[in-house]
């Protein structure tokens, strides 16, 4: 069983070997993980960026199921790439997981970055748009797409002190999908 192992990871300073660890994880409950730098793309041919689009994409369709590592990205919430992934994988029908590093409400998360305050009953950012304030960890489609399409968001009780490195609930999201697609470690 192949799992796509989507999120921000892959811009990290150290993104190939927080891959090969993902790899190993998912090897030792019997799945094969489909890690987005593991496609061999030329960085400096003009159409790098189709070329990695394409990669990505034919893993996700070669894939049984995704887990999205839903981790705020430069902002309140999660990578822009990896809720498209997740999104792709849901409307194919696949088994979507995901885990996210940050436990905190998405509208908390919200006032990190912007002034938010009441106003005539809901929760307004600095330039008077609304902020989803559902008491969710992010915007609600995700996290019912997780719900209908796998299994609950996977959320630590506490924010682990390095974000982008701590696996557990990486982990915790493929034995989910072991267990669901029947793999045997």
């Amino acid at each position: 069983m192949k799992i796509y192992l989507a999120g921000p990871d892959v811009f990290l300073p150290d993104a190939v070997e927080i891959g090969r660890r993902k790899v190993a994880i998912c090897d030792r409950h019997g799945l094969i993980g489909l890690y987005p730098l593991d496609n061999s793309v030329d960085l400096a041919a003009a159409d790098a960026s189709r070329q990695i689009f394409h990669g990505n994409e034919a893993m996700m369709q070669d894939a049984d199921a995704i887990i999205a590592n839903l981790t705020p990205f430069r902002g309140p919430g999660a990578d822009a790439g990896t809720v498209y992934e997740l999104g792709y994988m849901a409307g194919s029908g696949k088994l979507c997981l995901g885990y996210c590093n940050d436990p905190a409400a998405y509208a908390d998360r919200a006032r990190r970055f912007t002034a938010v305050s009441g106003q005539h009953g809901r929760l307004v950012d600095a330039e008077g748009l609304t902020v989803e304030d559902f008491g969710l960890p992010d915007n609600l489609m995700m996290i019912h797409a997780l719900d209908v399409h796998g299994a609950p968001l996977v959320l630590p009780r506490e924010r682990p002190a390095d974000v982008w490195h701590d696996l557990t609930g990486f982990e915790e999201c493929v034995r989910l999908a072991a267990a669901r697609l029947g793999a045997k470690s």
